[in-house]
């Protein structure tokens, strides 16, 4: 997967052709990368979600939830959501690929949030969400 130099700009960019959800042939371009690395870089991601591959980052997965789930649901709905991920999902998770994340990863995260004290030794409000919801059955 090749990048492409502009010599006129001095920047860089990714040129590809790939198959859309329904088995069309699509091209794709972007441009103004500073460096080659980042070409490749956003072309390989780009190209993992499209095809849905567990080899993609959480943050990545995360990316494509949240373009999906945005316009679905209230705005102070994804509000909560959005805080929850960024905050504390995608720190922990982030750079790490969807298929490497197994059980023992999740419940690691959640004794963590569940440990948690703030300064003052109050425990944190995700970890009572948390031990609520795990509670519950």
């Amino acid at each position: 997967m090749p990048a492409y130099k502009d010599k006129a700009k001095g920047t860089w960019y990714a040129s590809f052709y790939f198959e859309n959800w329904t088995g069309k042939k699509e091209k794709k371009m972007k441009r103004g990368f500073k460096t080659k690395r980042e070409a490749l870089e956003w072309e390989r991601t780009f190209l993992q979600q499209q095809t849905a591959d567990l080899d993609m980052t959480f943050e990545s997965f995360v990316a494509l939830y949240a373009a999906d789930m945005k316009g679905r649901i209230k705005e102070n709905t994804w509000g909560t959501k959005e805080h929850i991920l960024y905050k504390k999902l995608v720190p922990y998770f982030g750079k790490r690929k969807m298929s490497e994340i197994h059980s023992k990863e999740v419940t690691a995260w959640q004794s963590e949030m569940l440990n948690y004290r703030d300064k003052n030794g109050k425990a944190s409000e995700m970890g009572r969400r948390l031990k609520t919801q795990i509670f519950r059955f």
